[in-house]
């Protein structure tokens, strides 16, 4: 004989009570916390007009190493993005004599940022072909090497208004309380605060969703 086995009455009545709960508690974990995952920044502003995006920042060094980790999957975590969400990556340039910071905006200057600065990270920190401290000169010719034209990048580097920008760098991410790289601040008004290159993002994604609810 075949004895049917059936769900207690009252265990199905427990499991539809703790569905609801389960759904809340999913839920919360998903919410960004202020003073867990991001700290607010009192009277913070956006690097650029927004214009109706939502501005993601990544303040980052080429000579960190948690920048170069992270760079691929910022990169891949952008490609993902939709239109309202604009992802812009900001050198924390020490000084006019910072060369690196130097080369990112005249790869930006010149068109040239997709194709050389992840290969700015990989030359520093996998493949050794660059030092940490190099002088313009070196830095021309590492990006001749991958078929950049690297007397244009040279003489970017030299324009006037690069000093400037790298001082407009230097004071935004000191004004959002920048105390390390890699920092994603949202808006210019949420610095996010991670343990990991994945929460980081995480919360980034959150603190996004919850920007786009505030606009409806």
């Amino acid at each position: 004989m075949k004895i049917a086995h059936r769900f207690p009455l009252y265990a199905l009545a427990l499991l539809l009570a703790l569905l609801p709960l389960a759904a809340l508690a999913q839920a919360s974990a998903t919410v960004p916390k202020a003073g867990v995952d991001y700290v607010l920044i009192e009277n913070g502003k956006p690097f650029a007009p927004l214009d109706g995006k939502i501005e993601v920042v990544e303040v980052f060094s080429y000579t960190c190493g948690h920048c170069a980790q992270f760079q691929p999957m910022l990169d891949a975590w952008k490609a993902r993005q939709r239109d309202d969400v604009r992802v812009t990556y900001l050198p924390l340039a020490t000084g006019p004599g910072d060369h690196l910071s130097r080369a990112f905006f005249a790869l930006q200057d010149t068109g040239e940022l997709d194709r050389g600065h992840a290969a700015t990270f990989r030359a520093i920190h996998e493949r050794g072909a660059l030092s940490r401290r190099p002088e313009a000169a070196e830095l021309a010719a590492f990006y001749t090497g991958l078929g950049l034209d690297g007397t244009a990048l040279q003489r970017a580097m030299a324009e006037e208004s690069v000093t400037t920008r790298m001082a407009a760098a230097y004071r935004h991410a000191l004004n959002q309380g920048v105390e390390g790289t890699p920092t994603v601040i949202v808006n210019g008004r949420y610095r996010v605060t991670a343990r990991t290159h994945e929460d980081r993002l995480r919360i980034a994604d959150a603190l996004i969703a919850r920007l786009r609810t505030q606009r409806r």
